[in-house]
């Protein structure tokens, strides 16, 4: 009997832990065809480290003077400055790139933010972002097949570190900013990607380049998966992370659990989910009751608590910075906290069986009502420019605000010690307010009852202040901001598109779970996930949301397998096309020649005259127009050759133009100088045999005794 050879029984038992809990789980889709739980990082060996610091170098060395953006674009200066920094940065197998410069464009503002009297790093900056809006092109214009689109998703959304391959003693010396980070993931702690650092440097020009636009459409839609790396995650599931690869619905199960986690998909889960949240909300309050728990109020207790964990994760999964450059995130924190203070005041009601404190838990509730209805809007008319405006100008109003409280309580204590209490502050604050936005003058005639000088007079020059100076300068800052994102619209709707597109896509397991779900998982997953492998983990994990979600995830299959790939117009929408009241314009037939690509035949035909030398060969045939010649015949014009041969007759000239442009653009710092000073011993020769024409033969002998200029000279 032969014993088994230990290395093959490893190897199986290797296999046999691999195995799928469901039989047609979804395997890692590496290109190189890696089979283990989690591929290994493609560009570990990418000296990220070395380029931030060479990019620095680079951009300091470049940029000793402000200039605006504007100038900066201008030709002579991208000729000058920003062209050349980009050949000198540009490396066709470094994907690093374009995260090495937003960093470093990260790093510039932080540095402008503490020299306020100087824009040189701000400029710096913006040298950094055109720089890498320039790279990032010409990585698209030279791979614009489908490997194109997946070589720009791995520069956008590959995960580096700032730290990687640094030399050991800088990663000894910095070791503390990384040791706050409480979950370990192996080879993915730490890591961020181009994407998220464009976000939070706010690089609107290049989050709106086409590059950048068209790898979101793809990611957003799901033709572009991969895992995302989270700051902190509730319910951890690492066992499979999948690496950036184009995703083809025809190879891929049917219930595809990574689906849920689509930013598309995401999207439409969460308007119905908030729909759900505003109707339980609308029937608590049309059936509330404050001395009983209705069943209403139980149900959206119960689902809004799932809804907040929910937001709480996306908080997590991002951070903060990320977090609040969504349109409605600041509405969607009001909610959670006014829900919050609902929920305590209603537990003490319960719990203490005081019948009163359940009136103000209710009242705090219908307080939300101007929070969840406005949602709605942002979320269905979320590229707006209103609304996209409205939050700058939400930001900029609410930090004048507390300024001008600040600065007014001092109005507000001395009025309240020269009452000596016969007003209370709760008063005086009211009479104050209604002077500050001009509602009545109620504080003026009562502030002869704090001094019959000085309370007139403090009070007077508060409305001066605060009616006049306060309300002028707010109106003219938020006329500012509209217009500032109003003559810059494209790049702002852009760059929020990247926003929604880089917060759908999640890396944390509890998301998978719809509210109210989430708060069962949380409840069983979490205690699991300290006792069980990661394995069995991972297998129980994808089991339960497999089954919970099998309805949505069947739906979801059957439409991308059908349109995730396809330019084909939908069939219900041709059957319907009836209904679309486009379709009746004048000039709808331009519209439509566009809707659909031209077939392959075409193509063939278009290609073949491209090739062709012969002018006319697409051409339509000549027409005849009806003139006369010299003996009164009629005659026909000559057919026209196309624009493309209408420079035939000049074709030694342009290929000698060619030529010169292309020897100097590619001579040395030597030949240029040798060809100056042949120009100026031209011009000199010139000089001098006017200057002799003139009679003026002393001032020419001078010119022409000092000889050439040489190089050093120049």
């Amino acid at each position: 009997m032969t014993r088994a050879d230990p290395a093959a029984e490893a190897d199986e038992e290797e296999e046999n832990e691999e195995d799928p809990l469901l039989a047609d789980e979804e395997r890692c889709g590496h290109p190189d065809h890696y089979e283990g739980p989690c591929a290994p990082n493609p560009y570990a060996d990418l000296p990220v480290y070395t380029t931030i610091h060479r990019v620095r170098h680079d951009v300091i060395n470049s940029i000793d003077d402000s200039y605006s953006i504007e100038q900066l674009r201008a030709p002579r200066i991208n000729v000058a400055i920003v062209r050349p920094l980009v050949d000198r940065l540009w490396n066709e197998k470094d994907v690093s790139i374009i995260y090495c410069l937003l960093v470093n464009k990260l790093q510039f503002l932080r540095e402008q933010a503490f020299e306020a009297h100087q824009t040189i790093n701000k400029t710096r900056a913006q040298l950094c972002e055109l720089a890498a809006v320039k790279i990032i092109r010409r990585f698209e214009e030279e791979h614009p097949d489908r490997e194109g689109l997946l070589l720009l998703a791995n520069i956008l959304v590959a995960g580096f570190e700032p730290f990687q391959n640094a030399p050991r003693q800088i990663k000894r010396v910095h070791s503390y900013a990384t040791s706050w980070k409480v979950q370990s993931r192996g080879a993915r702690i730490g890591k961020s990607t181009a994407l998220e650092i464009a976000i939070i440097s706010e690089s609107k020009i290049f989050l709106s380049a086409p590059a950048c636009q068209k790898v979101m459409e793809a990611i957003y839609v799901g033709r572009i998966v991969y895992t995302p790396s989270s700051f902190i995650d509730i319910i951890p599931d690492h066992y499979k992370n999948k690496p950036i690869t184009l995703y083809h619905p025809n190879k891929a199960p049917r219930l595809n659990q990574y689906r849920l986690m689509v930013p598309r998909t995401r999207n439409a889960l969460d308007i119905c989910q908030f729909l759900t949240l505003m109707i339980l909300y609308i029937l608590t309050m049309e059936h509330r009751h404050r001395d009983r728990f209705t069943t209403y109020e139980l149900i959206f207790c119960v689902y809004a608590t799932g809804w907040s964990l929910d937001e709480f994760a996306s908080i997590l999964e991002h951070g903060w910075q990320c977090y609040t450059q969504n349109l409605w995130a600041f509405l969607d924190f009001m909610f959670i906290v006014i829900y919050a203070v609902y929920v305590v005041l209603r537990i003490h009601n319960l719990a203490t069986g005081d019948i009163r404190s359940g009136i103000p838990a209710l009242d705090i509730l219908a307080s939300a009502a101007p929070v969840l209805i406005p949602r709605l809007a942002f979320n269905l008319l979320s590229e707006n420019m209103l609304f996209v405006s409205l939050r700058a100008m939400m930001a900029d109003f609410t930090v004048l605000t507390l300024l001008a409280v600040w600065c007014f309580a001092g109005f507000l204590l001395s009025m309240m010690w020269l009452g000596e209490g016969d007003h209370p502050p709760i008063t005086i604050s009211k009479w104050m307010l209604w002077v500050w936005f001009g509602l009545d003058g109620t504080g003026i005639q009562k502030s002869v009852d704090f001094h019959w000088f000085i309370g007139p007079m403090l009070m007077v020059t508060f409305a001066f202040l605060g009616n006049t100076l306060f309300l002028t300068i707010l109106v003219s800052m938020l006329s500012s901001t509209f217009a500032n994102i109003a003559s810059n619209a494209t790049a702002e709707i852009q760059y929020r598109r990247a926003v929604l597109t880089f917060e759908g896509v999640k890396g944390d397991a509890i998301f998978a779970y719809q509210p109210p779900f989430n708060i069962l998982a949380l409840c069983v997953l979490l205690p699991l996930k300290m006792v069980l492998t990661p394995r069995w983990f991972h297998k129980i994990n994808v089991t339960a949301v497999r089954t919970i979600n099998a309805p949505l995830l069947l739906l979801v299959s059957v439409y991308e397998r059908r349109r995730l790939w396809s330019t084909k117009p939908m069939k219900f929408k041709t059957k319907l096309s009836l209904w679309d009241f486009s379709r009746f314009s004048v000039h709808a037939d331009i519209q439509a020649v566009f809707d659909s690509d031209p077939p392959q035949s075409v193509l063939d035909e278009i290609s073949e005259a491209e090739d062709d030398l012969n002018p006319g060969s697409l051409a339509v045939p000549s027409i005849v127009f009806p003139s006369k010649a010299a003996n009164g015949r009629k005659v026909s014009p000559k057919k026209t050759a196309k624009r493309k041969d209408s420079m035939s007759a000049f074709e030694g000239i342009t290929d000698h133009l060619g030529e010169w442009l292309h020897g100097h653009e590619n001579s040395s710092l030597t030949g240029r100088l040798e060809a100056l000073e042949a120009a100026t011993r031209r011009i000199e020769e010139m000089v001098k045999r006017i200057s002799q024409d003139m009679g003026d033969d002393s001032s020419g002998s001078e010119i022409v005794g000092r000889g050439p200029p040489t190089a050093q000279d120049i």
